[in-house]
């Protein structure tokens, strides 16, 4: 098409009440750079190194990739840790920490947990990968996960997911009931 063509076929859709559509601003990263995101992240990740000492994982602490996992509070019920180990509760909710940094999953799980509980979630279920060996990322943050689940509050027990939900690749989460949920219980039995 020529450049008069061009032009013809613009001024026709015009006349019949056809808009151009909008194009959506774009940021390049080399924006960014200049305005100091990238330099902004960086010192977040730093940040992250310096973490609280129960998110650290010793060498010795590395599990077996084929081991599953398993803990639980004490006053847990065994019927209901064994349906959970089971997977018979349907799972309300996911994380997905696959291709993610030990510093991402330091800020994410926390909070991911902290906000079912919030929402009144019961059972979730954290997919972290599983690797071809005992040293891989994926186990890393599994073994990782077993030492920081049982230290937040919200958590009461997990186990690893049946193969149908992702085996050893993913743990089952059972959290406590939340404040709200608490006072329906109480109220249901009076």
């Amino acid at each position: 098409m020529s450049e008069s063509d061009k032009s013809d076929f613009s001024s026709m859709m015009l006349g019949e009440g056809v808009k151009p559509l909008k194009a959506e601003k774009r940021v390049s990263t080399r924006e960014a750079l200049r305005r100091g995101e990238i330099e902004q992240l960086a010192e977040r990740r730093k940040q992250a190194e310096g973490i609280d000492e129960r998110f650290r994982l010793q060498p010795e602490q590395l599990l077996n990739r084929a081991d599953p996992i398993e803990w639980k509070r004490d006053g847990v019920q065994e019927g209901v840790y064994r349906n959970l180990r089971l997977g018979k509760y349907a799972a309300d909710a996911r994380l997905d920490l696959i291709n993610r940094s030990l510093a991402e999953a330091v800020d994410e799980v926390p909070g991911f947990i902290k906000q079912c509980y919030l929402f009144g979630l019961r059972t979730v279920v954290i997919n972290h990968g599983r690797g071809k060996h005992n040293k891989a990322p994926q186990n890393v943050m599994r073994s990782c996960l077993m030492l920081w689940l049982p230290k937040i509050e919200e958590v009461l027990a997990f186990h690893s997911c049946q193969p149908q939900h992702g085996g050893l690749a993913a743990i089952y989460l059972l959290l406590r009931k939340n404040e709200q949920q608490r006072l329906e219980n109480i109220e249901r039995h009076r």
